[in-house]
């Protein structure tokens, strides 16, 4: 019988990670990092859903680390086998792993030095950059559309996902049994890369649902550069930074050949560009070394315009933040780590600086927070406030949206079984999931959870054999600590507009009560409970 586990990525965009069982083998599709809300990120340091040492082997959509950024969590704890990607995937890889281990170390000792958490259990990263570098010695490049058996009884081929470079969607065959796992689909129109292709005639889907509740409208790549050169144009009129939120890989590559083409036909004027993110330089000389793979160059070196400032040294990182009037690629795109935070501290607050989003903000996450609307934000324990314009361009996205959804899961067809909807929000796909419906792309269509557990069989609906886990489920979207910081940022100047200080002092010894009364409950209930 051949079973799937749904370990991550379900009602939420991170966390990719599904398990093949069939007889004894058992392979992995993905091993992605949660993403987003301090809740959703415990799950990454929270017990494994299997034994790391009985997985046979990992097949990797692609590089983002959404996808591969527990690789080395899992190698850490027992993993050997191989992990099978595209050759570009692997050598995008090395850095990507690496830079995620040195991110979770930092970050532990970062918040290890924090005041307000002063007498607390230390944080532990969830792995090092060692570990990092020992999962990616495990990868074993191989070519798309050539089959390849990464465990007994499986067949596996890779067919091209046009979602970043080297980004694949894996066919299955087992038990008699064909399955589609659609990776991240990148839209039609696309820079770098060829629209997505796969076979047709599958008894299993399981699709991605990002944008799954959007519609664009169509952009060409010239499109998209007018979009982007307004709003350079407007920020460096403003006369502070321009500072754009950027994902290392791909997302700053397509940024860097729009400014390069911007900048030589002289409609940015004399704007300079600062790559903020060594890793980002590190995933461009990747596609330097593609760069006969590359559409839309022109074959032209666009990534060493004379525009374009590679930053690696911090000091010189730091400097920026005295500067006005130039353009800030950082990473992380979701503002959830990396300089692009130390970057926001010192131009949300100033109005003549523009904050720039081009991609997707999870729910919870940093930048999703500053995209609502709100005022004040916390970064690293520091309130700040936010006076800078925010703007966001869509047209960037390395996602298929509603529409090519549809048509990739009706070009997949027929489909014999069930269709299932992963990676997204509840909310996309809903909407996803109706009009799959409505246009009957499957006699079954499933939205799986964290937890659950299927038998799928040739020619049938899947059946669900496990539910879910109903506690991972709760750490999905924003939680309790968006809330606090959101409470806690504007709860200074909310007792402030009290006029009276004695009525002020009350509102204070009547919040202390509610928090006291809350101990109190959770107390007599421990109390009450059998021993």
């Amino acid at each position: 019988m051949l079973s799937l586990s749904i370990h991550g990525a379900a009602r939420t965009v991170t966390g990719s990670c599904l398990e093949f069982r069939s007889g004894a083998s058992r392979i992995l599709i993905d091993c992605g990092l949660f993403q987003g809300s301090r809740s959703l990120e415990t799950l990454n340091h929270g017990p494994l859903a299997f034994d790391p040492k009985s997985i046979d082997a990992v097949v990797l959509s692609h590089a983002h680390i959404d996808h591969s950024g527990l690789l080395p969590r899992l190698v850490a704890e027992g993993f050997s086998g191989a992990i099978w990607c595209t050759v570009e995937t692997s050598d995008l890889l090395e850095f990507m792993l690496a830079d995620a281990g040195r991110i979770q170390e930092y970050e532990a000792e970062r918040r290890n030095r924090r005041r307000d958490r002063a007498g607390e259990e230390p944080f532990v990263p969830v792995y090092t950059e060692e570990n990092a570098m020992a999962a990616w010695r495990l990868t074993r490049p191989v070519p798309l559309e050539e089959w390849f058996e990464p465990a007994r009884g499986f067949r596996i081929k890779l067919w091209n996902a046009g979602h970043i470079l080297g980004s694949a969607s894996v066919e299955l065959e087992a038990e008699g049994t064909r399955v589609l796992c659609s990776g991240d689909i990148g839209p039609d129109n696309k820079a770098f890369h060829a629209s997505p292709h796969s076979p047709t005639g599958f008894d299993h889907v399981i699709c991605e649902s990002t944008y799954g509740d959007r519609l664009r409208q169509p952009v060409s790549i010239a499109d998209r550069r007018h979009m982007l050169e307004t709003e350079i144009v407007e920020a460096r009129a403003r006369g502070g930074n321009l500072v754009v939120p950027t994902f290392a890989l791909e997302r700053t590559q397509e940024l860097l050949l729009d400014i390069a083409s911007l900048s030589s036909s002289g409609r940015i004027g004399n704007a300079m560009v600062f790559v903020d993110s060594p890793l980002a330089n590190r995933a461009t000389g990747v596609f330097r070394k593609y760069a006969d793979q590359l559409e839309d160059t022109g074959g032209a070196d666009v990534f060493g315009h004379p525009s374009i400032q590679y930053v690696n040294d911090v000091s010189e990182s730091m400097r920026l933040n005295s500067m006005s009037g130039t353009i800030i690629l950082a990473a992380s795109g979701m503002c959830e780590a990396g300089r692009v935070r130390h970057h926001l501290f010192y131009n949300l607050p100033r109005r003549d600086s523009t904050i720039l989003f081009v991609g997707f903000q999870a729910e919870g996450s940093l930048g999703r927070v500053i995209l609502d609307g709100a005022k004040r934000v916390r970064i690293s324990g520091r309130d700040v406030t936010v006076r800078a314009q925010i703007r966001r361009i869509e047209s960037y996205s390395a996602h298929a949206d509603q529409a090519e959804l549809l048509k990739w899961i009706k070009g997949r067809g027929p489909i014999a079984g069930s269709l299932f909807l992963d990676h997204g929000e509840p909310g996309a796909i809903e909407e996803l999931r109706k009009l799959a419906e409505l246009q009957r792309l499957a006699p079954s269509i499933l939205v799986p959870e964290i937890g659950e557990v299927y038998e799928l069989k040739a020619g049938e609906p899947a059946r669900r054999t496990r539910t879910g886990r109903p506690e991972l489920q709760q750490a999905i979207g924003r939680d309790w600590q968006n809330d606090y910081a959101e409470l806690a940022t504007t709860l200074k100047r909310r007792l402030g507009n009290i006029p009276d200080p004695g009525a002020r002092q009350k509102a204070i010894d009547e919040m202390r009560k509610v928090l006291d009364s809350y101990t109190e409950f959770r107390d007599a209930r421990k109390q009450r409970r059998p021993s």
